[in-house]
């Protein structure tokens, strides 16, 4: 099938004036952690060039915007979100935008959801899961009567985890002594990382299918809930604590508009410009090449995939840690297939809906052991224009649909499955009441775990990075100044905290107090984690 190209991304505002700068950057990739570094960094007066191998802003978090096919009207387009829909805790950019000088809602603004998903599960039953705590326990109550008067211990819960651990999230982890922090110590027994967050919240809830509707939260680090540690339990506390949001124009628009100020702020970019090498001298990394030319400068940010980057743009000697090989053997989130439907009329869905297989535990097996394909697949649906009508022309829809399934793996060749798991979709879709939808489809794209990596840089295709196993955590992970490198700092996904979009924003402010520390800068005006209440 051929894919129309990606619309090109508006020229961004001519950058301020950049004179009595000191102190050099150059950031690898547009994306969410790329931009928040770019824009901290700015802040602190430095000289920052971010370079981006797509013609647009966001990597992961961009935009597909394409014109409606045979409509005379050039402005008509569909517009989504390439990888992340549910934007949560928005605390985190919020705290981003103020360093700079800026309010996030007044720039980007944002609609909280309620309900926030429809749940529909393929052994039977439905929650239309709503942050509205009486209404959410009425739901729970038509599946199970006992489970729902255990949703606010749940709650309180993690309310205390959570104050608990956000410290422990907003810090840098570079050795065994910040691991073995009386900090953290102190915190295994609310934290109980041995056990997995299905067990976890066996503690409260016997009815598997409420479990999974606090525990598919899993998934937006691409792992199952059967293995994901289980502090991993605050994220649907996020949820029902500080909302699912949607940003008007998607998850996407909350980039461009981070592009946006960075540039008003100084920050120049190079898009559409890939980087071939990070140039070094010994061990300390001093710029990069890429078909353009040479860049010269005091520091390297990666927010590339870490994996691919590091395989592909540093020479595998230089690396000690984290050398091709090693890195090979490390344990990899699952990837995603992707459908972007612009449809004629509406769908009778709500904004977030998922479908969970019938038999659940069979299909994250096939994702993360047997690495095949399951025809009773776990999907979900993001029906944007109930929300956000501009996304597409009147009398349309755009329909987000996504499958997780395994990383690129030779079980499954992606030439020849991609037709056939693209139509068992759109019958999971019939599941949830969407049928006549062939005929109504105007544009269509599909991505595959070979479009994640050959197209889009992610190392096997795994759209979540690194694993987040208790072996791939905090200072196991890729560390934010990176070990094996001077002069090298990481952030995104592939470092810590971890993927998702809130810790990815927070890695921006760790990286960027280490970075500007070692360049001799003030770092108190980013703030020291914050304390537990």
């Amino acid at each position: 099938m051929a894919l129309p190209a990606d619309a090109a991304t508006p020229d961004l505002p001519t950058p301020h004036s950049t004179r009595n700068r000191t102190g050099t950057v150059l950031v690898i990739g547009a994306g969410p952690g790329g931009l928040a570094t770019a824009l901290l960094l700015a802040r602190a007066g430095l000289d920052v060039r971010v370079i981006e191998r797509l013609p647009r802003v966001g990597g992961r978090c961009s935009a597909i915007e394409v014109p409606v096919p045979g409509t005379p009207d050039e402005n008509a387009r569909f517009r989504f979100d390439l990888g992340p829909t549910f934007f949560l805790y928005p605390r985190v950019l919020e705290r981003i935008f103020k360093l700079v000088g800026r309010d996030l809602h007044a720039e980007i603004p944002m609609i909280r959801l309620d309900p926030q998903y429809r749940l529909v599960f393929g052994s039977g039953g439905q929650l239309d899961c709503t942050p509205n705590i009486p209404r959410m326990e009425e739901e729970i109550a038509r599946i199970n009567a006992a489970d729902a008067g255990n949703v606010r211990r749940f709650l309180d819960e993690n309310r205390r985890k959570m104050d608990g651990f956000r410290s422990i999230l907003e810090r840098p982890f570079l050795g065994w002594g910040d691991l073995l922090s009386w900090d953290l110590i102190k915190m295994l027994p609310v934290l109980r990382p041995w056990k997995s967050i299905d067990s976890e919240l066996a503690r409260h809830f016997a009815d598997p299918r409420i479990r999974l509707a606090f525990t598919f939260q899993s998934k937006y680090l691409g792992m199952s809930p059967f293995n994901c540690p289980s502090l991993f339990s605050i994220l649907s506390f996020l949820e029902y604590e500080y909302g699912v949001w949607h940003p008007m124009g998607g998850c996407s628009a909350v980039s461009e508009g981070m592009a946006r100020i960075a540039a008003q702020m100084g920050v120049k970019f190079g898009l559409g410009e890939e980087v071939k090498e990070i140039l070094f001298d010994g061990r300390r990394a001093v710029g990069v090449r890429t078909g353009a030319g040479e860049y010269r400068a005091d520091a390297v940010v990666v927010n590339a995939d870490f994996a691919h980057a590091m395989t592909r743009l540093v020479p595998d000697h230089l690396r000690t840690r984290w050398t091709d090989r090693k890195i090979a053997r490390k344990k990899f989130s699952c990837s995603t297939f992707m459908l972007y439907l612009g449809i004629e009329g509406r769908c009778d869905l709500p904004h977030h809906t998922i479908y969970t297989a019938r038999d659940y535990m069979a299909n994250l097996r096939d994702i993360e052991e047997r690495h095949v394909l399951t025809d009773d697949t776990s999907v979900y649906v993001q029906n944007a224009c109930v929300t956000d009508p501009a996304l597409a022309p009147e009398g349309m829809s755009t329909l987000y649909v996504l499958a997780p399934v395994t990383h690129q793996h030779p079980n499954v060749d992606w030439t020849g499955e991609a037709p056939r798991f693209r139509a068992r979709m759109l019958a999971q879709l019939e599941k949830l009441g969407v049928t006549d939808l062939e005929k109504r489809i105007r544009f269509e794209k599909f991505v595959t775990p070979d479009d994640w990596e050959g197209r889009y840089a992610v190392y096997r295709g795994a759209t979540f990075n690194l694993a987040h196993t208790l072996t791939q955590m905090l200072h196991f992970r890729p560390r934010n100044r990176f070990e094996d490198l001077d002069g090298v700092y990481l952030v995104g996904g592939g470092t810590h905290p971890g993927s998702g979009l809130p810790v990815i924003y927070e890695s921006a402010r760790i990286t960027s107090r280490l970075l500007l520390a070692d360049l001799g800068r003030d770092v108190g005006w980013l703030g020291e984690p914050e304390n537990r209440t």
